[in-house]
């Protein structure tokens, strides 16, 4: 918990808050769908947290603590429905949310006037199913549902004030000034620049409305490593902030998780991770189900820890393992003018990208050379193909900057660029390599993942390809002699771009022909200095 908590509590509108939310509204989506709110004691803590107040004698007295807010609990723990209570405290004419007086050291609550109340998911489709969806519910099975004009998309107060609105980006320039309280749901999903981009917007809309108080909250299940989530960001800025490297007095953070060595070898120390990761909430869990999940021999173990330990692990379903490629960076190393080198290309010409890897023989260290994207901010119908001049431009250059021994191309879409490249650079140089040719794409895929762990190949921390390195998944083709992968992305349709990790495979398996063809280092018997062959 960032800030942890003090000896002398913060005076704090949260109790106002929680008996304002057991009177007024009702549980949301589920088996207890329009029953009175019961909270337990953690989510009643994380309120009185989230609503603590500067003290009367301060020179910020009444104004909110913290700006941002960021709980990260276990799936299940009805974090979606907690969130929707808030959203419709801030949003009712009654909600005790900002201080308008005091009784001695004690705020009074009273409503934001024409509050606006952003509510962010990380689909369309899911705008339905996360917060906004429950908001909605919850309102029309509540007491005063009179209060409100609910409609699918957005939710007013009946005197026209006020506004709760659905929404799969970021407010637009009008709305987004208003914004009093702004909530973003399953934030370990928020991985695309577009929403990450709504993120940031969100938090820098919050300062407009000063006499609001405005703040945001966010919600989710811990991260998987390496994704480049705003989850994952946050958390590691509530880690900095905690270890005292960032200095933020307007973040709360919060995130319960089962200890990292919790033992996982038998039903009972599995049951005893899940009670510690769940809380209070353990009392109305079906833990006995959530355990029996472990005894599939199928089950990824790393989802299951993720998400009912609220651990951040890397799904097993993942190609690469984007922690160890964070260690293996090396910022500090350059490919050199003149040195002898490996390339792969992969590419496309409008959908996905087109990428060019340089690969060190003698020290295995990779470079993107060239990457071209779609960007983020056309819209899906918008032409855009990739700069076919461009591609070609930084592929001289490669070759006119390196001594290449090999380019490992795969030639779909560039056939004839493939056919320039080999008449210009040789054809003994340019190699057409089919990553369709799954079993031998198969092999260099586990080359380029054993390498990985070894620490034999290393990078420039190029942020790009790590987020293509994590974008890549397995995808397991058969075979008698070993479990053997090529990697693919989530789905056929995802956004999220692995062309570069694909070319990084190519061009370390070139760079693995070439030691074998005896291009490699020799240590002679006599003396420890490296030499080229």
């Amino acid at each position: 918990m960032v800030p942890p908590l003090e000896d002398e509590p913060w005076p704090s509108l949260g109790g106002q808050v929680c008996a304002w939310i057991e009177k007024n509204l009702v549980h949301g989506p589920g088996d207890l769908l329009g029953q009175a709110v019961r909270m337990d004691e953690e989510k009643r803590a994380l309120i009185y947290r989230a609503y603590e107040v500067y003290p009367r004698t301060h020179e910020l007295a009444g104004r909110r603590r913290f700006q941002r807010v960021a709980v990260s609990l276990r799936k299940g723990s009805a974090k979606t429905e907690w969130a929707a209570w808030i959203a419709a405290v801030e949003l009712s004419p009654t909600g005790p949310v900002r201080t308008v007086g005091w009784d001695g050291d004690q705020p009074i609550g009273g409503p934001v006037t024409d509050p606006y109340v952003p509510m962010v998911a990380y689909t369309e489709e899911q705008t339905e199913e996360l917060a906004y969806g429950a908001l909605r519910l919850i309102l029309e099975h509540s007491p005063i549902a009179a209060d409100f004009d609910i409609g699918l998309e957005r939710i007013m107060r009946t005197d026209g004030t006020g506004k709760a609105q659905a929404l799969a980006s970021s407010p637009d320039a009008r709305d987004g000034a208003r914004t009093t309280f702004a909530h973003s749901d399953e934030t370990h999903r928020f991985k695309l620049p577009r929403l990450r981009k709504a993120h940031r917007t969100m938090l820098a809309n919050l300062p407009k409305r000063k006499a609001a108080d405005a703040w945001a909250l966010e919600t989710t299940t811990a991260p998987a490593p390496g994704e480049h989530s705003v989850a994952e960001d946050t958390m590691a800025y509530a880690r900095a902030v905690a270890e005292g490297q960032r200095e933020d007095s307007s973040l709360f953070f919060f995130h319960r998780q089962a200890d990292e060595e919790c033992d996982l070898s038998t039903p009972e120390a599995i049951r005893a991770a899940v009670l510690e990761a769940s809380g209070p909430i353990a009392a109305w869990s079906n833990i006995d189900a959530i355990v029996k999940q472990w005894e599939d021999p199928t089950a990824d173990k790393a989802y299951l820890r993720r998400v009912w330990l609220n651990q951040e692990v890397r799904s097993a379903d993942r190609a690469f393992d984007v922690k160890r490629w964070a260690e293996i960076a090396r910022p500090e190393l350059r490919l050199q003018d003149g040195e002898l080198i490996t390339l792969g290309f992969d590419g496309a010409r409008r959908r996905d990208s087109t990428a060019i890897v340089g690969t060190s023989v003698l020290t295995g260290h990779q470079e993107v050379l060239g990457l071209w994207e779609r960007p983020q901010t056309l819209a899906p119908g918008d032409a855009w193909d990739v700069p076919d001049a461009e591609v070609h431009a930084r592929m001289g250059e490669a070759f006119e900057r390196f001594e290449v021994w090999r380019l490992y191309a795969d030639p779909p879409y560039w056939e004839t660029a493939c056919d320039e490249w080999a008449a210009k650079f040789g054809s003994d140089r340019v190699v057409l390599w089919h990553t369709k040719q799954y079993s031998k794409m198969a092999e260099a895929v586990r080359g380029y993942v054993n390498a990985i762990a070894d620490g034999h190949v290393s990078h420039n921390g190029d942020k790009a390809f790590a987020r293509h390195i994590a974008n890549a998944y397995r995808q397991p083709i058969s075979t008698r002699h070993a479990e053997l992968f090529v990697i693919t992305k989530e789905r056929p349709d995802s956004p999220n771009k692995i062309d570069a990790a694909v070319t990084g495979v190519l061009s370390w398996e070139a760079r693995g022909d070439a030691i074998k063809a005896g291009l490699g280092i020799v240590v002679p018997a006599q003396s420890y200095a490296v030499e080229w062959v």
